[in-house]
C-alpha cells in the first residue's frame, strides 16, 4: 500500500504539492490524474524518496522509501523512459540494475521476454524509439518482482497494440494483489484501465473516488431521442413534464432531441402512448474526459483562448 499524508512540497515561492492526503490500495489499478503542473510527478518523486517533502509523509507498506531494506524487491517505478545510458544495451542496463539491487541476474531475461524486448536485448538503448524505451522502463520496474508499482505516462509512444498490452498487463498485476499507481494524460485509456482515481489540481486533492463516481458527479443524465416526427415527440415529452433540447443535424448524427433526467423506458412509453415512431432511443453516457475537464477547469495552469468564429472574423474585416 502507498499512503500519502499531508504531503507538501515547496520550490522557493512555488507550492507544487499542497497538503495532499490519499491512499493507494492493493488489488486495483489507481489512476493518478491532473492537468499539467498539478504536481503528479513531484508527488511520485516524493513517494520514491527522490525529492524531500517540505511537510507531511509518503510511505510504502508503512515505511518511507529510504527505510526499505530491499527497495527494488518492494517497489518498481517507471518515471522517465529515457533515463538509460544510451551506450548500454537493454540487457546490460537491466544487468546493472539487478547487480545494484541484489537481484538474481537470471531475472533479466525473464523481464525482457515479459515486455517483448528479447529480440532487442543486445541493441543500444540510445537507439530505441520512445515505445521501446517505455518497454525497457517497464522491464526495469518489474525486475525485483515488486508488490508496489508506480508508472508515469507508461503508454507514451506505444502503438495501439502496445497500449492494449500495457493496459491488460497493469490490470493483471493488480489482480495478483499488487498496488498499482499510474499517471496518464490519455483519459480514454484511463477510463478503461483504472478502477479508482486520485485527481489533483495545483497540488491539492480534487477527488479520490471510483472512475464511475467521478464521471457521475460531473455529468448529467440525458437521453437521445430520434424519430420521423421530432416536433410531435418534443411536444409529447414536454407535455409529460420533461425538459427537451432539440439538436440540429451535424456530420455525426441526424437531427434529434436530448431529454434531461429521464429514463429511456419512460420516454419510450410516452412515445408509444402517442403512437409516435422512434428511430433511436439511447442514453448519453458521460465520459471521463468530460468530467475531468469540468472538475479541473479552475486548476488548469495555462488557459487557451478560443479561436474566433467565421462571423467574428468577418466583423473585424
Amino acid at each position: 500500500m502507498i499512503r500519502v499524508e499531508g504531503l507538501t512540497k515547496r520550490y522557493g515561492p512555488t507550492l507544487a504539492v499542497d497538503d495532499l492526503t490519499f491512499a493507494v490500495e492493493p488489488g486495483i489499478v489507481t489512476g493518478f490524474l491532473g492537468p499539467n503542473g498539478a504536481g503528479k510527478s513531484t508527488t511520485m518523486r516524493m513517494i520514491l524518496g527522490l525529492d524531500r517533502p517540505s511537510a507531511g509523509t509518503a510511505t510504502i507498506d508503512g515505511k518511507p522509501y529510504a527505510a526499505l531494506d530491499r527497495p527494488l524487491h518492494t517497489v518498481g517505478a517507471l518515471l522517465d523512459a529515457k533515463w538509460v545510458h544510451p551506450n548500454r544495451s537493454a540487457r546490460a542496463h537491466l544487468q546493472w540494475m539487478a547487480a545494484a539491487g541484489g537481484i538474481d541476474g537470471r531475472r533479466v531475461d525473464e523481464v525482457l521476454e515479459l515486455v517483448g524486448l528479447s529480440s532487442q536485448a543486445k541493441k543500444k538503448a540510445g537507439g530505441f524509439s520512445l515505445g521501446m524505451s517505455q518497454r525497457l522502463g517497464l522491464a526495469g520496474a518489474l525486475l525485483g518482482d515488486p508488490q508496489v508499482l508506480l508508472f508515469d505516462e507508461p503508454v507514451n509512444g506505444l502503438d495501439p497494440e502496445g497500449i492494449h498490452w500495457v493496459r491488460t498487463f497493469m490490470q493483471q498485476l493488480a489482480a495478483e494483489g499488487r498496488t498499482v499507481l499510474v499517471s496518464s494524460h490519455l483519459l480514454s485509456e484511463m477510463a478503461q484501465t483504472a478502477h479508482r482515481l486520485v485527481v489533483i489540481g495545483r497540488g491539492r486533492l480534487i477527488a479520490d473516488t471510483s472512475v464511475q463516481e467521478f464521471i457521475d458527479q460531473a455529468t448529467e443524465t440525458a437521453t437521445i431521442v430520434r424519430g420521423p416526427d421530432l416536433d410531435g415527440l418534443a411536444a409529447a415529452l414536454r407535455a409529460a413534464g420533461l425538459t427537451v433540447h432539440p439538436q440540429p443535424a451535424d456530420r455525426i448524427r441526424p437531427a434529434h432531441l436530448v431529454v434531461d433526467g429521464a429514463e429511456s423506458d419512460r420516454i419510450g412509453e410516452i412515445a408509444a402512448a402517442q403512437r409516435l415512431v422512434l428511430h433511436e432511443l439511447a442514453g448519453r453516457v458521460g465520459s471521463l474526459e468530460d468530467a475531468f475537464i469540468k472538475l479541473t477547469a479552475e486548476h488548469v495552469e495555462y488557459q487557451a483562448t478560443a479561436l474566433p468564429t467565421a462571423a467574428q472574423t468577418e466583423e473585424v474585416r
